[in-house]
């Protein structure tokens, strides 16, 4: 616990730490993996690359900062952190890499301005959001591990199906290696995936995009012409082939209740909005689809979605906006993108909750179209693909 002297020299140096953030956790990431290679396949080289990452862990510290004294506000705050944590199977020795390599950092960028009291002050604040972190991370392992064909760390399963859903998506059926159930998940979840590529092993999250059945997981992945993981996925890997997941996690759950819900969805966005609408008709509510493809080659799901139609008919809405629509595509209900009048058409009545989900664009429109047509905070919801990032940061 901070002592009330750790309290006061945090107060007074975190706005110089916030001001040099962004340059700190740039520095840290180089400096852990040259110490501790070891780490570096936990950690996406794109999301590196682009800063996301950084900005994520920086945005993380900030957070924690601000929100110390508040626990019970700290913990709300920092599920996403435990997500994707979990996702990756996190350890708890591994926390102190990244608090060696954080300070380290932090004396470098600020130099002398870094005594030994500030040093132990912001020491002692990272072993405090250290343990935080560890006991929520534990409280969800130990959960699913208890769950109906549940584990711990990493389980095999192979591929027991493959499906081209359109030109660039793909969906893996996957099934336990062992024999076993495949533990139930919340709806809107992710699932993380550990496999080896060139003798490397490399980590990645794709949402689980078919409901719970307890005896399969389907992932549906997009082939990125850069993607090192995805292009393995699609090009090499096939039904018989298998690979190592961890413990299904993600905060893009539904809130409980019987308001309606929008689904709103950008090219693979719509992976976890699939198992969203079965679970919220299935619950009797209504439900708006909407969805945003490129091209009809692009746009996935087409089918499952017209069986999920003619299944709910009176309770489900659905609309798909191609970008480049063409004469004669049928499946195309609008043309050009998926905007503020077309959201204010499709809007449900009775303060419904809003998901959604692509690039960082097209959720940063999302959330300012809705918020423009009335829709509280509170019931925008949304969940990154890669690391955790303001929506207004394209």
């Amino acid at each position: 616990m901070l002592t009330n002297d750790q309290e006061r020299l945090i107060d007074a140096t975190a706005p110089v730490v916030a001001e040099h953030l962004d340059t700190i956790t740039s520095r840290f990431y180089p400096l852990m993996f040259a110490r501790y290679p070891e780490v570096a396949e936990l950690f996406n080289a794109a999301h590196q690359a682009d800063g996301a990452q950084p900005r994520a862990l920086a945005g993380a510290v900030l957070a924690y900062v601000q929100l110390r004294r508040d626990p019970a506000r700290a913990r709300q705050v920092l599920a996403t952190v435990v997500s994707k944590h979990v996702s990756l199977g996190i350890r708890p020795d591994q926390y102190p890499i990244v608090g060696e390599c954080l300070m380290a950092a932090i004396g470098e960028v600020l130099g002398d301005a870094v005594t030994p009291e500030i040093a132990d002050a912001w020491g002692g604040l990272y072993e405090e959001l250290a343990g935080l972190l560890i006991e929520l991370e534990d409280h969800r392992y130990h959960e699913f591990a208890a769950r109906q064909g549940g584990w711990r760390g990493t389980r095999t399963f192979r591929i027991a199906e493959t499906r081209q859903e359109s030109s660039v998506i793909r969906s893996f059926v996957l099934v336990p290696e062992d024999g076993g159930a495949a533990a139930d998940f919340a709806p809107g979840q992710y699932i993380g995936v550990r496999l080896t590529i060139d003798g490397a092993a490399v980590h990645r999250h794709y949402s689980l995009s078919a409901s719970p059945n307890q005896e399969s997981y389907r992932l549906s992945v997009k082939r990125e012409p850069e993607g090192w993981v995805s292009r393995h996925l699609h090009d090499v890997l096939g039904v018989g082939d298998t690979l190592e997941l961890l413990p299904p996690a993600g905060e893009l759950t539904l809130v409980e209740g019987g308001a309606p819900v929008m689904l709103l969805s950008g090219g693979v966005g719509q992976t976890p909005m699939l198992p969203l609408a079965a679970q919220a008709l299935s619950q009797g509510r209504e439900v708006v689809y909407l969805h945003a493809a490129q091209d009809h080659a692009q746009h996935a799901f087409a089918e499952e979605l017209a069986a999920l139609k003619a299944a709910y008919p009176e309770r489900l809405t659905c609309a798909v906006v191609y970008e480049r629509a063409e004469e004669g595509d049928s499946e195309a209900d609008h043309a050009g993108r998926l905007d503020r009048e077309l959201l204010a058409r499709y809007l449900p009545v009775g303060e419904p909750h809003c998901y959604f989900v692509g690039p960082q664009g097209f959720m940063t429109a999302m959330d300012q179209a809705l918020a423009a047509l009335g829709v509280d905070e509170d019931h925008r919801h949304y969940e990154h693909f890669g690391p955790s990032r303001p929506l207004e940061d394209r």
